[in-house]
């Protein structure tokens, strides 16, 4: 089982040197021999720490429910759907406020597509596709969302996504890829905050040495600006958050 660091830089090397962006670091749960236990508890636990980093009920009111309606479903594409948690929290927030949407949720891994289906529904769809699957089919959406996906793509990657990401999203509507932004400060809070649950609610996930990681290899603002193509803009959000932002932020009437 991955220990509180999992064989990581130590703390003061590791915020000595992010002033760079870490790019041959590599996540525990991206290894395809990642032991099966520790990657279904780091699925299922996803959701302890997302409803604070990540933020899902922000999500939502900033971004999905400007677009959704009691006349017409919305669809959503949630692109890398780890374990559903995220996307799951997003559809059972329209169905509170009597809205439609549709979720569709994809992961070129099918260990994080098999752990999202458990959320399955009529409104909730999984499968393990990429975006430029969509796009061959023709697929379009109201919403195009990731959460955490930047940090793993290289340049080219990033553009891929990014085109495909424009071809997706439907008249009126909107892509957005959130992710950590780099930082000491979101290093060692992270390091700080997780380190009294390293014993007991994240034991035996990759949850705590992967996020140190995911920082590490994590764009700051400036750097994702220079990164990105003409028409993309990045925000800022709390806590240490980037949004990468494409199309129209207020729908038309």
């Amino acid at each position: 089982m991955p220990g509180a660091d999992a064989g990581g830089p130590g703390l003061l090397h590791a915020l000595a040197t992010l002033d760079h962006r870490d790019v041959d670091a590599r996540e525990l749960m991206d290894d395809p021999a990642a032991d099966p236990e520790a990657l279904e508890r780091t699925f299922h636990r996803f959701g302890v720490v997302n409803r604070i980093v990540s933020r899902p009920a922000a999500v939502y009111e900033e971004w999905v429910r400007p677009r959704l309606a009691t006349t017409h479903r919305a669809r959503l594409l949630d692109i890398g759907v780890g374990g559903g948690d995220l996307p799951h929290r997003i559809l059972q927030l329209a169905e509170r406020d009597g809205l439609r949407l549709e979720v569709v949720a994809i992961d070129p891994d099918d260990r994080a597509v098999s752990a999202a289906s458990r959320f399955a529904t009529s409104g909730f769809r999984t499968r393990v596709a990429t975006t430029a699957d969509l796009v061959a089919e023709g697929e379009t959406f109201d919403v195009v969302w990731s959460n955490h996906v930047l940090h793993h793509l290289g340049a080219a990657e990033l553009g891929a996504l990014l085109a495909d990401t424009e071809r997706l999203v439907a008249p009126g509507g909107i892509g957005v890829h959130g992710d950590i932004e780099r930082s000491r400060g979101a290093y060692l809070g992270f390091w700080a905050a997780t380190l009294p649950f390293a014993w007991n609610v994240l034991a035996g996930s990759f949850i705590r040495p992967d996020g140190l990681t995911s920082i590490r290899r994590s764009h700051t603002a400036p750097e994702l600006a220079r990164a990105i193509p003409r028409g993309w803009r990045v925000k800022r959000g709390f806590p240490s958050r980037l949004e990468l932002v494409w199309g129209s932020e207020i729908p038309d009437e």
